[in-house]
């Protein structure tokens, strides 16, 4: 039985809808898991039949005209990916095995603390017996990264045919989390951006996410939370049903590429703080509701807690960081998201784009407006969407044509939805807005106006890296890329190789350039103060008591998280802890300048 332990302490998180839609192919046989968003049925289909043709294996082209195309589409690329890394994997057991220079390699890659590291040295010291004994090894201890899945459970569109909605099962999310359901993966489903009551209770129709004779899951759920509070609700919400939540999988409010869901002032050490003291009691709590959610549906309930993870990510980019978040938290894995971006053997970027990327320096990497949800969206200036956007703009024809609509979810203008980013919907506002200009200042019109225009088409977006990498064709109105790194992408300065990626996460070598990079915590906090000063700075609507008072919460929860680094990171320990006592200092002094507005007596 292989081990159960992984052969690395991170993994790659879902990035956008493209970046990482082939990362397990691309990673997994080395140990590594990664996230693939499968929201995008259309990508979806369009990679299934890139890589049937690489790969040249059997492809069947699953059209619209299929009665379940969306689910059949998913289900049909992940189980290609299934085989063809199941493929990769064997074949680079056998090259470990038969290449001492391979193995080597491949160990220079591993964490300092492995004891399958430490395995494969000593094998590697065998002389006629290497091969035969290093393959048994490999068999037992060798476990190919994880083909996990995402979905934004917001992104649950309801669909309709010839004017007619569909039942809830064919909404986006639902018909996503069927795909997944069917597949032959045994790996996780990871459910990001909030509660959705009815796509969780969906889950149900699905004996995958039950236990099996043994107590065991085929299929786990993963949680991506920003608090310890929302973990608790949806777990229990959910282990009422009889699932159980694998892996809590907490991301900074904002040091995080793609969407940045703020926390109320809570920082990001203090949240891991309180998973690490309370994961017992979660774990016992939960377990107590989850043996209620099985005897009700009468199945096995497994004797003892199913294993409960704790990982963590945004913003990390040394290996003192990974090597802190492992020690000092207990996590069991660290995302590393954004730097991967510039690694081409682990994500699918175009080249211009990846251009862009290495050569991106703070001030060129911001939060946005551009998202249609509405939720501020970390990207960076300069991109080909950015002038194709401002294009059509500039010739009074502002906004997308809209030909996914996965993000159709204003119902303003009718049932079927529209999406904020469209033509469609622009146009609409942008007349509304005229009629208004006369009464409006010349500042507050150009204001509104560039609220309603800067969004962008999302799902062409940020799906068409990928085709222009694989060189696929891509028809309709031309959108260009977005893409969505973490502000950490600031200190990553050129394209590097997987393998030199993997030593630098674990301290075996580095890929940074410049040694001047805050620390990771440290970049936090400095977002979350600037973060406040800009809501008290563009607060648009009449002031009222309670949002004074939230701003005063969230100052209040940024001085507790400053008090806490302090006490964590004692400055006579080394001197990079030292520095970051400074930068607090420095980040404390401009939080106590910060004002609160406060209301004006009538």
């Amino acid at each position: 039985m292989a081990s159960s332990h992984p052969t690395h302490n991170f993994h790659i998180p879902v990035m956008g809808l493209a970046y990482t839609i082939d990362s397990p192919i691309r990673v997994a046989q080395y140990g590594i898991s990664s996230v693939i968003s499968i929201i995008d049925d259309e990508l979806v289909e369009k990679m299934n039949a890139f890589y049937s043709k690489k790969f040249n294996l059997p492809y069947k082209e699953i059209t619209k005209k299929a009665h379940d195309y969306r689910a059949e589409r998913i289900t049909s690329y992940l189980n290609l990916a299934d085989t063809i890394v199941k493929d990769k994997f064997s074949k680079f057991k056998a090259e470990l095995s038969e290449s001492k220079l391979a193995l080597e390699n491949f160990i220079s890659t591993l964490p300092h603390k492995s004891d399958f590291k430490e395995g494969l040295s000593n094998l590697l010291q065998e002389g006629a017996a290497f091969k035969d004994h290093i393959k048994a090894y490999l068999e037992t201890h060798l476990k190919a990264g994880d083909i996990d899945v995402n979905i934004m459970t917001k992104v649950d569109k309801d669909n309709f045919e010839k004017g007619e909605q569909l039942p809830t099962a064919f909404n986006d999310a639902h018909a996503s989390l069927r795909g997944f359901a069917n597949s032959n993966l045994s790996s996780s489903v990871v459910l990001s951006a909030g509660m959705n009551p009815r796509l969780y209770s969906y889950f149900e129709n699905f004996k995958d996410f039950f236990p099996d004779a043994n107590g065991q899951l085929k299929k786990k759920i993963i949680l991506k939370v920003s608090d310890y509070r929302s973990a608790t609700i949806q777990g229990k919400f959910l282990a009422k049903k009889g699932l159980w939540v694998s892996e809590y999988r907490i991301e900074s409010g904002l040091n995080c590429g793609g969407h940045a869901f703020a926390t109320e002032g809570f920082l990001l050490g203090p949240i891991l703080e309180e998973f690490k003291t309370k994961k017992s009691e979660l774990i016992n709590d939960t377990y107590e509701v989850y043996v209620k959610g099985l005897s009700q549906k009468e199945l096995v309930i497994p004797e003892q807690p199913l294993e409960l993870k704790i990982t963590v990510q945004g913003g990390v980019g040394t290996a003192d960081e990974q090597s802190f978040l492992l020690d000092n938290y207990n996590v069991d894995s660290v995302g590393w998201g954004t730097p991967f971006l510039l690694v081409p053997e682990a994500t699918s970027v175009d080249k211009v784009t990846r251009d862009l990327l290495a050569n991106a320096k703070e001030k060129d990497l911001y939060l946005s407006g551009i998202s249609p949800l509405g939720v501020p969206f970390n990207t960076i200036k300069g991109t080909s969407n950015e002038f194709h956007k401002q294009k059509r703009i500039d010739n009074d024809k502002a906004g997308s044509s809209c030909p996914k609509k996965l993000l159709a979810l204003s119902k303003a203008f009718g049932a079927e939805g529209i999406c904020t980013a469209s033509k469609k919907y622009q146009d609409i506002k942008l007349e509304a807005l005229e009629s208004e200009k006369a009464d409006l200042s010349s500042k507050a019109y150009a204001n509104a106006k560039a609220k309603i225009t800067e969004k962008a088409c999302l799902c062409v977006g940020l799906a068409n890296a990928s085709y222009l990498e694989n060189e696929i064709s891509i028809k309709g109105q031309e959108q260009g890329v977005v893409i969505c790194p973490g502000p950490n992408l600031a200190y990553f300065d050129k394209e590097v190789s997987l393998f030199e990626m993997m030593k630098h996460i674990n301290g075996n070598a580095s890929v940074l350039s410049n040694a001047k990079r805050p620390n990771m915590f440290v970049k936090e906090l400095k977002m979350y103060i600037d973060y406040l000063k800009n809501e008290i700075e563009t607060m648009s609507e009449d002031l009222s008591a309670k949002q004074i008072k939230k701003w005063n919460a969230f100052k209040s929860h940024l001085f507790d998280g400053i008090a806490y680094y302090q006490d964590v990171f004692v400055a006579s320990v080394s001197s990079e802890y030292k520095t970051i006592q400074e930068e607090l200092q420095i980040n404390k002094e401009e939080l106590i300048a910060v004002k609160i507005p406060e209301l004006e007596l009538a």
